[in-house]
């Protein structure tokens, strides 16, 4: 069985860490249904784990050991977020905003995410303090440790910017576009 199996089980062995990934973290290994029949161009294996309550979802790419995953989002974008699942999952515990960093990249710009990243923080630190106590309580459940801020965004990026460009999502619909949003971090009016 792979790592990504082991933890995948893990987590799905224990409701109350389903409860808290999902109800959190926008990870619910309990959404893998979709629609409109996702694929890959190059034929590689897909395998859908998980979704988030906006009809995104969580894919594990290819048959090797150490699986990348792939998130697509219901508004037709995807591209691979994290080498394996653990690393996924570290992303989306320390990170829970991080679909907001790839939207306001000004287009994968290391800095705009570092930037948006730091307001996303405050605006979590705000607006829902009891997510820092669940972070804990999530990263110990899975044997994570909390990795900094910079350090998962410049993982995020690096896993966008990774996809081989024959390696492109597509389903009924046609082709998805890559995560990176146009939208610079001044352009959220609350952040001025």
């Amino acid at each position: 069985m792979s790592q990504s199996a082991d933890l995948l089980n893990l987590v799905r062995e224990d409701e109350a860490l389903v409860t808290l990934l999902a109800e959190t973290f926008e990870f619910d290994v309990r959404l893998t249904d979709y629609a409109d029949a996702p694929r890959f161009s190059s034929g590689k294996h897909l395998e859908v784990i998980a979704g988030d309550f906006t009809g995104g979802r969580y894919y594990l790419y290819g048959e090797s050991v150490a699986r990348p995953v792939w998130y697509a989002s219901s508004e037709g974008e995807a591209g691979m977020i994290g080498a394996d699942l653990t690393e996924t999952l570290c992303l989306v515990v320390g990170l829970p905003y991080w679909r907001d960093c790839l939207k306001y990249s000004d287009n994968g710009d290391l800095l705009s995410m570092q930037m948006a990243a730091s307001f996303l923080q405050r605006d979590m630190l705000e607006d829902s303090p009891e997510t820092v106590p669940a972070q804990a309580r999530a990263a110990g459940a899975l044997g994570l440790a909390i990795e900094p801020v910079p350090t998962l965004v410049g993982r995020l990026l690096a896993s966008v910017r990774s996809v081989d460009p024959s390696d492109v999502f597509l389903d009924e619909t046609g082709e998805y576009d890559v995560l990176f949003g146009p939208f610079p971090p001044s352009r959220n009016l609350r952040w001025r």
